[in-house]
């Protein structure tokens, strides 16, 4: 929506807020939409893609072998290959330790920045279980494996509530969203952007999401990429 086109509505709606921030969500096919979070109306990009068959085996030959791996580092797109295959194998997991590395070279060349924060487990629990912003300018999500990221439009928040959420109350119970139906999930393998509230001009307006519920012996293999220190 143009600011143009904002500016008319508050003419016809009395109810709308001129003030109010308005974000939306970018969805497509290829990792060109990533230069959409660019854009300051856009809280959310998603590549939907697809995994190989060879990088989905890989990636369950992984989890078999590897049910409670954990790491965090800092990387660059220079040295995240050989640092990714010293803890997945070198001459295993080649398309795994590939792929992450194309997504590290990807978010650096997108921001600019020369490093990352690379945060790779395998999870049978919600790590974040309550629908929350992150203190961060943007962050990269992908789950290999398993269910993935849920999350909110911001027109269906009631952003009041978001410092209500406690371990003791749902999200819906204190009306943070009025209907499940409101809620989004990511689908494996789907690349995303998520827009936090350190973002230039974005306070008050980072993407609401939380962690998927695990059922029974499931497990996630989740890949996050944040700016680097």
């Amino acid at each position: 929506m143009s600011s143009a086109s904002l500016n008319c509505r508050s003419y016809f709606d009395p109810s709308f807020d001129m003030k109010k921030k308005y974000r939306r969500a970018v969805i497509g096919k290829s990792p060109e939409v990533f230069t959409d979070i660019y854009l300051e109306q856009i809280n959310i990009v998603v590549w939907q893609r697809r995994l190989s068959d060879t990088l989905q085996a890989d990636v369950t030959r992984f989890l078999v072998s590897n049910p409670s791996f954990q790491i965090s580092i800092t990387v660059t797109p220079q040295n995240v290959l050989s640092r990714i295959r010293k803890f997945l194998g070198e001459t295993s997991r080649l398309d795994l330790s590939k792929n992450i590395s194309q997504l590290v070279g990807m978010f650096c060349c997108l921001f600019e920045i020369e490093r990352v924060g690379l945060r790779l487990a395998v999870l049978d629990y919600p790590m974040c279980p309550k629908f929350h912003v992150d203190r961060v300018p943007c962050r990269l999500v992908t789950t290999y494996h398993g269910v993935a990221t849920e999350w909110l439009p911001h027109d269906k928040v009631n952003r009041s509530k978001l410092s209500g959420v406690s371990e003791r109350t749902s999200d819906n119970q204190i009306g943070l969203y009025k209907s499940q139906n409101d809620i989004r999930q990511l689908c494996q393998g789907d690349v995303a952007l998520l827009k936090g509230e350190i973002w230039d001009r974005n306070d008050n307006a980072g993407l609401v999401h939380r962690s998927p519920s695990v059922v029974g012996d499931q497990h996630r293999l989740l890949l996050t990429i944040d700016f680097g220190d």
